[in-house]
Order: C-alpha cells, then structure tokens, then sequence
C-alpha cells in the first residue's frame, strides 16, 4: 500500500475528526518545550473527534473508561502508538529507538499476524492512542519529540492509520483517545484516588518499590502494588514465547495493571485485559517517572508535569 496518507485526509475532510489543541488545566509544558526544540510545541495540537468538545472531556471519557472496566471486571486495554510503533508497522528498524523492540525485519514479519490480531481486539473493546499532530502527518513534516527513533520519511502517523485502514481497522470516536492524555491521566490525582486501596499490578522491567509508594503518597494514596518483571527487549517480536510465563504470574485478584514494554505493550495490554477481565494502560514514560528513572526516557516529557500538586491534573471533577 502506498503511504500517501490518504485514509487521514478522509478522516479530516468527513468531519470525523478535527485538529485541536488538547488543552488542560494546571498542566505545565512550558520546562518540557524550553528543554528541547521549539517545534515540539505543535504536540499540543492533537486529533479530536467531532464529538468531543475539550481537551478535559478526553480526560474524563478515559477515567470513565478505567473505572468501569475496574467495577465491572470487563476488559478495558488502553494502548500508546508512536514513531517507534509507526516504524515497526511500516517493516523498518527503525522502531529499535531507546529500546531494542526487533531483531531484523523478517522477524517482524512473522510478529505482524500476533500484532494485527491483537490491534483488532484493542479496537473492539478498548482505547487507542496514537501520537497525531500537524507535525507527524506525512512528507515534509519535521521531525517529532521521538527523534531518537531512526526511522525513513515515509513513516508517519498518516502510514499507521493507512496500516490500520488496510487491515479493516478503524479509529473511531468510541476507540480514539489523544496520546498525551494517556500521560496527563496516568500523572493525575484522579487516576491515584482511583487506585488507592487496590491491587496494582506493574509489568515492567525494572521497579523501585519506594520510589512508587512515595509517588503515589504524593496523593494520599496506597495501592497494593505487586511488580511482575518482563524483559526489556524484544517484547514486540518473542510474545508468543513470553506470554504465559508473564501473564501466569498476575495475581488473579488485581484490580488493573501498568504496563512498560514498548511496541511489545499492545499484546501485553490486550492480552492481559483479556484474560483477567480488567483495565490493562499502557504507562511507558510514566512507570520511568514512579521508580524515579526520568533519564531513561531522555529527558521529560509533555502533558505529564503540574503547575500544582494539589489540583487534580488537567480534569473535570469525575467521581472517585
């Protein structure tokens, strides 16, 4: 299929979805945008559905979202695609950024059946979100705030959704929420009252339990945090491999997970949702900040910083 990023434009000339900007109070990109390139500030223009009026509506649908499937005990994966997730499904290496996600091609070759699977159940019954701004939509655009992925010219946002149209995928208002959401989320005094008293479960590669507990006192709240370690490479290409000896270790009784495992985090989200019958998110950059690893992501990153610890970050009042 030829990246010409046609199924984006439609998707913007149907009235579908608009570009905004994703606007939410007490948020604080400003050290985020002086520490690196000026361009970076185009992040803050997201895709919107036509649906959604503000920024802080994103917020509240995602915390709904969680807190039902955390109720319910439904299934509820919520997943973060970028340039390293746009390279791999563009066939490249490019996705091998701050993390090893691939071997060679051909071994992502033979991953994409697992992958297309898992991206057709995380569209039924769960939350996408890709990074799409001005900047990232095709030819000519400049290089983004993930220019640590090595990646050619024809992989962008506009080639991921051409992926997903290809493979009768679509993003929808019901299955689209703005990347940075996820991050201002996940940093919010709702989203930490959310899990106080719960059972937290972490699958990442590393842990720091103090450095954990003490972020989550930041807001009076004390999760049962359970840490299950997955590799840190290659989770994105061996997950048929991995996947039972990780997902066996979840303590039936976890009330939601966060998950830090690159490209590989779609199948681990999805699966793990599936299984347990529970929220699953996708934390990356986040999970570096509760273990107090800032520097393993290269610095910050934007719509996770506050101008105030007291208020909750960027929302609406949502029930707790």
């Amino acid at each position: 299929m030829r990246d010409n990023g046609n199924h984006f434009h439609k998707l913007l000339e149907s009235g579908e979805f608009r570009f905004a900007r994703l606007d939410l109070p007490d948020i604080d990109n400003e050290p985020v945008i002086m520490a690196n390139v000026p361009e970076i500030v185009e992040q803050e223009t997201c895709l919107f559905h036509h649906s959604v009026a503000e920024g802080v509506d994103y917020l509240e649908l995602l915390h709904n979202f969680v807190e039902r499937g955390m109720m319910e005990r439904r299934p509820a994966p919520v997943v973060r695609f970028a340039d390293g997730e746009y390279a791999f499904y563009k066939l490249t290496l490019g996705c091998n950024g701050l993390y090893r996600q691939a071997e060679s091609v051909e071994v992502i070759r033979k991953a994409m059946p697992v992958h297309i699977d898992a991206l057709r159940r995380l569209a039924a019954s769960g939350k996408m979100a890709p990074l799409i701004f001005p900047g990232n939509i095709g030819c000519g655009r400049k290089r983004s705030f993930f220019s640590f992925f090595r990646r050619s010219e024809e992989v962008s946002a506009s080639s991921f959704l051409n992926f997903l149209q290809g493979h009768g995928i679509a993003l929808t208002g019901e299955n689209y929420i703005p990347f940075y959401a996820v991050y201002a989320y996940l940093t919010s005094k709702a989203f930490a009252r959310l899990v106080d008293g719960r059972k937290l479960c972490i699958l990442n590669a590393e842990y720091n339990p103090n450095a954990c507990r003490d972020w989550f006192a930041r807001f009076a709240s004390k999760p049962e945090i359970v840490f299950i370690e997955i590799p840190a490479e290659y989770v994105a290409t061996r997950w048929e491999a991995m996947r039972e000896g990780i997902l066996g270790r979840i303590p039936p009784d976890t009330d939601l997970c966060l998950a830090g495992a690159g490209v590989g985090a779609l199948m681990v989200c999805v699966d793990a949702a599936a299984r347990y019958a529970m929220p699953v998110l996708d934390a990356g950059h986040v999970l570096n900040m509760m273990n107090g690893r800032e520097d393993k992501s290269k610095g910050l990153r934007m719509y996770t910083l506050r101008k105030s610890r007291e208020r909750m970050a960027g929302a609406k009042p949502v029930p707790s």
